[in-house]
């Protein structure tokens, strides 16, 4: 399994302490921080200790859900819980477990399983699909991306499946690492999220956006190279101009994060879009860019920011970008069919057998 390299904003900003209203700086002190500090140090040990001791029940799936969910109870902080409810509302079932925790359930596995045969992987991650509670998904998407090089059309599979039951951007941003992985590893995938920038789920829409934000933190090589900077912004000028803030965000990340694979196509763009944007008094596409512009040259964001000046996001408008037009041209008044509606079928017994035969 491997360590989350890149991580959205939002889950940065849900992990921060308590801040000063004026300054910004931490609260020196605040009982909330405190209480988060300790109970992380304190019960550490205890996370990691659960991932160490999955590593040898990976043969047998039900019983490495039964412990880790039974862990995954023990480690829940009924405060965060409440936290990570305001920050992703209608987020499904969760345990609670702080950040900092999950990470070091998914070190100790690592740690365990190093060396170790990704045999059974597949099954495991297939059972913890089945759980209620979101965690054991997360932690069966570590599972999923250790599998890739060695079973990709396999693990791909699960992973698009938990991407058409997305519900939330916490599950969406801690599933784009594992698929980046896959399209660094077979890069004919990029197809995938070129169809991903039409689907009416906003979730996965923002997948696209999440996955080309986490692809230079993948591979510092393969990740950033000049296919990923092109099929990048290719994507992200598919996409801008959605009017789901949830997929703005996302493709403001994604930008951001191109920058580090060819600043001067990103700026580029970023100028090129800005006169479209402000040319169309277009506030979807203006704020996609604003929130870009830390990362840019002095000069081009001043620029893009006088440019911008005035033009805001307006409740109530619909999405500008290229990809809903051709979207509603094919779909008609009808729409394209969600896919939360179709319940994915796999794994189920036949088709999983079907699957494993050599």
């Amino acid at each position: 399994m491997s360590a989350r390299t890149a991580t959205s904003p939002e889950r940065i900003v849900a992990a921060r302490p308590v801040e000063d209203a004026s300054s910004g700086n931490p609260v020196a002190g605040s009982a909330v921080t405190a209480r988060a500090v300790a109970l992380v140090d304190a019960r550490r040990p205890i996370a990691e200790a659960l991932g160490r001791s999955l590593a040898d029940l990976v043969g047998d799936p039900a019983t490495l859900s039964s412990v880790l969910t039974r862990g995954f109870a023990e480690l829940a902080d009924p405060e965060y819980l409440e936290g990570q409810r305001r920050i992703a509302p209608g987020i499904g079932r969760l345990y609670g477990v702080r950040w900092p925790l999950t990470a070091a359930v998914e070190r100790g596995f690592r740690t365990a399983a190093r060396g170790q045969s990704t045999a059974g992987f597949l099954e495991v991650a297939e059972r913890l699909f089945a759980e209620p509670e979101l965690e054991p998904r997360w932690f069966a998407f570590g599972l999923l991306d250790r599998l890739l090089p060695d079973d990709p059309e396999r693990a791909w599979q699960l992973l698009r499946r938990a991407a058409r039951e997305a519900g939330d951007w916490i599950t969406v941003d801690s599933l784009a690492h594992p698929v980046g992985r896959g399209i660094v590893l077979e890069p004919y995938r990029w197809a995938e999220l070129d169809s991903l920038v039409f689907s009416p789920s906003r979730w996965e829409r923002r997948l696209v956006g999440s996955t080309v934000a986490t692809l230079p933190f993948i591979d510092h090589r393969r990740g950033r190279t000049p296919d990923v900077a092109r099929h990048g912004l290719d994507l992200v000028d598919e996409l801008i101009g959605d009017s789901e803030p949830d997929v703005q965000k996302a493709l403001a990340w994604a930008l951001r994060s191109l920058v580090l694979v060819d600043p001067m196509a990103v700026a580029a763009y970023v100028e090129r879009t800005a006169e479209n944007a402000a040319a169309a008094n277009d506030g979807q596409r203006a704020w996609v860019l604003r929130d870009t512009l830390a990362k840019l040259p002095a000069d081009t964001a001043a620029r893009v920011r006088t440019r911008l000046d005035g033009i805001r996001r307006r409740a109530g408008e619909p999405s500008s970008s290229r990809a809903a037009a051709t979207a509603a041209r094919f779909a008609g008044e009808a729409g394209l069919p969600d896919p939360r509606r179709h319940r994915d079928r796999f794994p189920d017994p036949s088709a999983t057998q079907e699957m494993r035969r050599p």
